[in-house]
C-alpha cells in the first residue's frame, strides 16, 4: 500500500494532550484503567459481562464460536432488540420519560415517552403483520428523518422481520438495487420529506424503483402533504394512519431471537458497481452498540443525546436508534440540515432540550468553522458535557475548534473510528481514562485488538504507516454479505487469514494511539458517505456520450474528500459545460446527489498498465498536485504529462 508521507509527517507532530478532569474521571462509568488489560487477558469474559445488561429471554450456552470468518456470538441465547429498546423501559422508572425528542424541519415538533413509543412500536407491529410480514421477511424503509422510521425499525424487529434502510437522499436507481438484493416484502416510504424548505420527493422515487420489483405492499406516511405531488396504486398502496388506525391496540409479544439471527441489512458501497448487503445479528449488535453507549460515550439517566447523522447510515442505526434506546436514553432526532432555516440550527436545538452529549461528523465541524464562532456564541451551550466525531478522521484544526467553540475547552471530545461493517466505535477514548490528542481516535476500545500490519501481516511498529487491522473477532461484527458470502469472506479476510482488514491505512504512534491516514481502496469518504469509484464510474458510463471514466478522491477542505472524474467521450462528441452538467445529472440520477462529481476532467486517453488496468494512483497524485511516484508499468508514459497540464488548466 501506498502511505500519505505527508500526512503522517503532519500528524506525527501533534503533541497537545488533553487529559479528563478529575470531576469527569470521578463521575465516568469506565474509570478504571485496568479494564484494559482485563478485556485483553480475557475478551469473552469481558463480553460476556457486558452482554448481561441486556434482557435475555433465554440465557447464552457459550459466549463464542469463531471458525474464521465466521463468528457466532452469545450461542443459544434468545432476546429481541424492540423488547430491549423500549418495552422493558416501558414498564419500569422509565415509563414516563422521553425516549425520543423529535424536531421537524420546519419547526413541527413531537415527544414520545418510552410508554407511548411502546404502544406505537406494537401497533406498528400488528400493521405490519397484517399486511403478510413474518420472522425472516425483508422489510426496506425509505423514509425521512421522522418518528415513523425508527418506529418501523423497532416494529420489524419486534416482528423478527430484517429491516433495510435506504438513505432518503438516494436515487430510484439506487433503491431499486437494494429492493432487489433484500427481495423486500413491503417497502415503508413517505409522499416526500423535507429538506432546506423544498421537498424531496420519495413516493415518486419509490414508484420508479418499484417497477422491477417483487414488493407485495408499500406503506406511506404522508409527510409533506399535496404538495409532494404523491400518487397512490390502488390495491399496492396504504397510507400508514390508515394502517395504524385499524391496527389494534393490546401489546404485541416480542418474537424470541436467536442471538445470531438477522436484525438488519444495511447497504454500503464498495470497490465493485454493486453494493454490499451488510448483514448484522441480533445479540452481537445490540451488544457492541449498547456497550459502547455506557464506555465511549458515558450515558447516564440524566443525558440528552443528540447524533446529527441520518438513520439512512449505520451512524443512525447504532447511535440514534439501537444504542441510546437498549440504554434508556433520551434521544434528540431531527429532520433537516444544520443551516436551514439558519446557520445556529444545531445550536438552536442544543439550547432548547439541553442537549449534554453532541456527535457529529468532522465535515460539518469545518463547515461550521466556515460559517464562523458567532453562530454557537450566541446560544447556551452549558449543558454540554461530552462532544464526539464521527464518519471520518478529524484534522487537528478542526478538532481544536470543536473543543473551544462547542465545548468551551470543558468537555472531553470521543472521536470515534468504526464502519458499516464493525456495528460501533472500534478504536475511541473512553473519556473517563484516555487523554486526548487532535487528530486521533486514541485506541481501541475494551475487547478489540486492533493492530496496523505490512503487506505480509507483520506489525510495522510506531512511526510507520501500513494496513489498520482488527486481529480477533468482536461481538457487533459483520456476519456476512447478504446473498454473496463469498464476497465477505474475499472483501474483508482475503489479504489476511483470520484477520479483519477494513479498508483504512493507519499508524501508530509511540503511546500506541491510532492515527487514520484515509482509504486504501478504492472507496471515497464524501462527508462521511462512502461511495464506491465503481459506482460513479458504471453511472457516468451509462451515458451515451461516454466511452470510459475513472473516478478518484482528492482532499476537500469540507467534505474531507470529493469526487474528480477523468472522462474519455466517445468519437463525434462534443465536449463542453452542457455535458459536464449533463454527466453530473446522470450520477445524481443513478446514485444520488451526495455521488455528484465535484469537477469532471475530459481526456484523449486514461493512464494504463500495459495490462490495461487504469492507475488511479496517478490520476490521484494528479489531482493533488503531488509528485507522480512510479510511471514504469504505464503503457504510454505521455498520458500522464498531457493530463498535468489538462488539469493545471482546468484548475
Amino acid at each position: 500500500m501506498s502511505v500519505d508521507s505527508e500526512k503522517l509527517s503532519t500528524l506525527l507532530h501533534e503533541t497537545r494532550s488533553f487529559s479528563p478532569s478529575d470531576e469527569f474521571r470521578a463521575q465516568a462509568n469506565f474509570n478504571d484503567e485496568t479494564i484494559y488489560e482485563r478485556a485483553a487477558n480475557d475478551p469473552e469474559a469481558y463480553w460476556a459481562l457486558q452482554a448481561e445488561q441486556l434482557t435475555w429471554f433465554q440465557p447464552f450456552e457459550n459466549v463464542l464460536n469463531w471458525e474464521p470468518p465466521h463468528a457466532q456470538w452469545f450461542v443459544g441465547g434468545k432476546l429481541n432488540a424492540a423488547y430491549n429498546c423500549v418495552d422493558r423501559h416501558a414498564v419500569g422508572p422509565r415509563k414516563n420519560k422521553a425516549a425520543i425528542i423529535w424536531e421537524g424541519e420546519p419547526g413541527d415538533s413531537r415527544v414520545l415517552t418510552y410508554d407511548m413509543l411502546r404502544r406505537e412500536v406494537d401497533k406498528a407491529a400488528h400493521a405490519l403483520k397484517g399486511l403478510g410480514v413474518q420472522k425472516g421477511d425483508r422489510v426496506t424503509i425509505y423514509l425521512p428523518m421522522i418518528p415513523e422510521l425508527p418506529i418501523s425499525m423497532l416494529a420489524c424487529a419486534k416482528i423478527g422481520a430484517i429491516h433495510s434502510v435506504v438513505f432518503g437522499g438516494f436515487s430510484s436507481k439506487s433503491l431499486q438495487q437494494r429492493l432487489e438484493d433484500a427481495d423486500a416484502k413491503v417497502l415503508i416510504t413517505a409522499d416526500g420529506g423535507w429538506r432546506r424548505g423544498g421537498v424531496i420527493p420519495l413516493k415518486a422515487n419509490a414508484d420508479e424503483a418499484l417497477s422491477a420489483t417483487k414488493v407485495e405492499n408499500v406503506v406511506v406516511v404522508r409527510r409533506v402533504g399535496d404538495s409532494a405531488g404523491a400518487t397512490m396504486q390502488e390495491g399496492r398502496d396504504v397510507y400508514w394512519h390508515d394502517l395504524m388506525a385499524k391496527a389494534p391496540t393490546t401489546p404485541f409479544e416480542a418474537e424470541p431471537m436467536d442471538s445470531e439471527d438477522i436484525l438488519y441489512l444495511l447497504y454500503t458501497s464498495g470497490t465493485t458497481g454493486k453494493p454490499k448487503g451488510i448483514v448484522h445479528s441480533t445479540g452481537g449488535y445490540l451488544t457492541g452498540a449498547n456497550t459502547s453507549m455506557r464506555s465511549v460515550f458515558d450515558i447516564k439517566d440524566e443525558d440528552v443525546w443528540f447524533c446529527t447523522a441520518d438513520i439512512g447510515w449505520v451512524t443512525g442505526h447504532t447511535y440514534i436508534v439501537y444504542g441510546p434506546l437498549s440504554a434508556g436514553a433520551t434521544v434528540v432526532m431531527y429532520e433537516g440540515g444544520p443551516d436551514y432555516p439558519g446557520r445556529d440550527r444545531f445550536w438552536e436545538i442544543v439550547e432548547k432540550y439541553g442537549v449534554t452529549i453532541f456527535y457529529t461528523a468532522p465535515t460539518s465541524i469545518r463547515t461550521f468553522m466556515k460559517w464562523g464562532p458567532e453562530h454557537p456564541a450566541a446560544h447556551d451551550l452549558s449543558t454540554l458535557r461530552l462532544l464526539g466525531t464521527v464518519g471520518e478522521p478529524i484534522n487537528p484544526e478542526a478538532w481544536m475548534w470543536f473543543h473551544q467553540h462547542i465545548g468551551n475547552e470543558r468537555c472531553p471530545i470521543v472521536d470515534t473510528w468504526w464502519q458499516t461493517e464493525t456495528g460501533c466505535a472500534m478504536i475511541a477514548p473512553l473519556p473517563g481514562i484516555v487523554p486526548t490528542k487532535p487528530g486521533s481516535a486514541t485506541r481501541a476500545v475494551p475487547g478489540i485488538d486492533v493492530d496496523v500490519v505490512d503487506e505480509h501481516g507483520q506489525s510495522v511498529g510506531f512511526e510507520n504507516g501500513g494496513y489498520l487491522v482488527i486481529k480477533k473477532p468482536w461481538p457487533s461484527m459483520l456476519r456476512t454479505v447478504w446473498g454473496d458470502d463469498e464476497r465477505f469472506r474475499n472483501t474483508y479476510f482475503g489479504k489476511f487469514e483470520g484477520i479483519y482488514l477494513p479498508g483504512d491505512g493507519a499508524h501508530l504512534d509511540e503511546d500506541g494511539y491510532v492515527w487514520i491516514l484515509g482509504r486504501i481502496d478504492d472507496v471515497i469518504n464524501v462527508s462521511g458517505h462512502r461511495i464506491g469509484t465503481a459506482e460513479v464510474e458504471s453511472a457516468l458510463v451509462s451515458h451515451s456520450s461516454v466511452a470510459e471514466a475513472a473516478v478518484i478522491g482528492r482532499s476537500h477542505d469540507i467534505k474531507g474528500q470529493a469526487i474528480t472524474a477523468f472522462v474519455t467521450v466517445r468519437e463525434g462528441i462534443e465536449t463542453n459545460q452542457e455535458l459536464v452538467a449533463a454527466l453530473k445529472q446522470t450520477v445524481v440520477e443513478k446514485i444520488g446527489a451526495m455521488a455528484r462529481p465535484e469537477e469532471i476532467i475530459f481526456t484523449a486517453e486514461l493512464p494504463k498498465t500495459r495490462s490495461a488496468k487504469i492507475m488511479r494512483r496517478l490520476l490521484r497524485d494528479i489531482a493533488e498536485g503531488r509528485v507522480l511516484g512510479d510511471t514504469t508499468t504505464l503503457a504510454d508514459p505521455s498520458v500522464v504529462e498531457s493530463l498535468k497540464s489538462q488539469y493545471k488548466e482546468a484548475d
